[in-house]
């Protein structure tokens, strides 16, 4: 489900390098993320705590077949109108959505998605595309979601990024919120530890004035970004990914590749390691500084310049011989992927504080991961130099 944040950044990073420990890279047994087979799967994942949503969205209804659109004209004319920017923003991430889920499948060569549609009684739906154990992706998932109703306030906050008690906004503190979210978002992880992962998502958010807070603006904010987490770094790649965010970016605004990629930088970091999630690319969210047209065509154009940004990369990388040691590290590169997912991310945590369709919230884990006790790579490898990078974030273009 879209989640949308109102600050910048997530923490102050340390502006001083990191040093690395050589250490080598012992045998472990790999963690396997697969549901077993004789888990049903109407049951639970459980956490530590009990999380629960505290009024939760309702939940979904799976449907045979996929609407023309998930808007409907009894909302009103004005927002459910396929001209109107609710309706050319479903239209745009359903659109990415099929040419991504094509181009996904015709590198693989023989995967297909498996696909999922869903609805809500108190309006909206989505779709859910997965691949998994294809011949080039291990899992692959591109999902859209256009839903709408009342939001409770734990949600509202965990959406705008805000603190528990509502950081002094009356209004959120009022009552349930009318809300109308969309998006598409997606994390592809390769087999091959020499493809990259590659993670993108884009999002339209509007709320309207609680009931009993009357007189209170419509808010709007666009939020998204492509991101690149590689286990290994092959600078050509790299650069190529950054440069195709730059030119999308420079479209727009020459200011917004610089600011995206710091705050991508920024919001991908994983403080409990104080390394980043990846090499990063682009990352906005509560933007609304810009006119509403231009911010709809700039997300238009960052979401297509997906395929051309990470398809010949992975042409490149899908076919190179990789051995164990290699497999090893991409798998703890995933664990470090899960880490961030689950303890920092905040559409997990709106996802998870909304009662949220729980397979589509957590699509974004990989199949497999792995951790060890106290690893470090061995000062100079080619591993140290993935890890350094993502202490010390580079300019790459």
């Amino acid at each position: 489900m879209p989640a949308a944040v109102s600050s910048p950044l997530l923490f102050t990073p340390s502006s001083a390098p990191q040093i690395l420990k050589p250490r080598s890279l012992l045998p472990f047994q790999t963690l396997n993320l697969r549901r077993p087979a004789t888990v049903s799967s109407s049951r639970q994942l459980a956490f530590p705590g009990s999380i629960r949503a505290a009024v939760a969205i309702e939940k979904e209804t799976p449907e045979n077949e996929r609407p023309e659109t998930f808007l409907r004209a009894a909302d009103g004319t004005d927002v459910a109108a396929p001209t109107s920017v609710r309706g050319r923003f479903e239209r745009m991430i359903r659109e990415a959505q099929d040419e991504v889920c094509a181009a996904i499948e015709a590198v693989d060569g023989g995967g297909k998605f498996k696909e999922d549609v869903w609805s809500r009684p108190g309006g909206g739906g989505g779709i859910s595309r997965v691949l998994q154990d294809g011949g080039v992706w291990e899992k692959a998932g591109v999902n859209v979601s256009v839903v709408y109703g009342l939001m409770p306030p734990e949600a509202y906050r965990a959406a705008k990024g805000e603190p528990g008690d509502g950081g002094g906004d009356s209004s959120v503190k009022a009552g349930p919120v009318p809300f109308f979210a969309a998006g598409i978002s997606s994390v592809l992880h390769p087999k091959n530890p020499f493809a990259p992962t590659l993670h993108f998502n884009y999002r339209y958010f509007e709320t309207d004035a609680p009931k009993d807070a009357p007189g209170a603006p419509r808010q709007w904010w666009f939020g998204g970004g492509t991101d690149l987490t590689p286990a290994y770094i092959f600078e050509e790649d790299v650069k190529h990914f950054h440069m195709i965010q730059k030119q999308s970016c420079d479209k727009f605004d020459p200011s917004f590749y610089p600011r995206f990629k710091k705050w991508c930088d920024d919001y991908f970091f994983i403080k409990h390691r104080g390394e980043r999630r990846g090499l990063g690319g682009i990352f906005f969210d509560d933007l609304n500084d810009c006119d509403q047209e231009m911010l709809l065509a700039f997300s238009t154009e960052c979401a297509k310049s997906v395929v051309p940004a990470y398809i010949p990369i992975i042409e490149r990388r899908k076919d190179m011989p990789f051995t164990e040691r290699h497999k090893a590290w991409q798998q703890l590169r995933r664990g470090r992927y899960v880490e961030f997912n689950l303890v920092y991310d905040r559409g997990t945590t709106f996802g998870l504080k909304t009662g949220g369709r729980i397979e589509s919230i957590l699509v974004s884990l990989p199949l497999t991961a792995r951790w060890e006790y106290d690893h470090q790579p061995e000062e100079g490898s080619e591993e140290w130099k993935l890890l350094d990078a993502c202490i010390n974030p580079k300019e790459w273009i």
